[in-house]
């Protein structure tokens, strides 16, 4: 991946008004994962969706990153089982 797949950290601060904190408390939590570039902590931009919705979960919710963590491993679970049942289906209507 090129650096030009990265968003520095201090552009989303910016955008989002989020404090520069919060990023590391979830990189540190193994929530969303940073890299540095160029002495630069960016996060990827397929991470985005994953970001939006942790602030949505952060600011409406007033859930700490502890609890973040659990939902997005809930949902995570969620769409797998969702995933697994649609193929299931899709296995029976071959019989049907």
């Amino acid at each position: 991946m090129s650096h030009s797949d990265y968003i520095p950290v201090p552009e989303l601060c910016k955008h989002y008004c989020i404090k520069q904190t919060f990023f590391e408390e979830l990189h540190d939590k193994g929530v969303l994962e940073i890299v540095s570039i160029a002495h630069t902590n960016c996060l990827h931009h397929e991470s985005i969706p994953t970001f939006e919705k942790i602030v949505r979960i952060s600011e409406e919710l007033h859930i700490n990153i502890e609890g973040i963590d659990v939902i997005l491993n809930l949902l995570d679970t969620v769409d797998d089982l969702r995933n697994q049942l649609t193929a299931t289906q899709n296995r029976l209507r071959l019989y049907e």
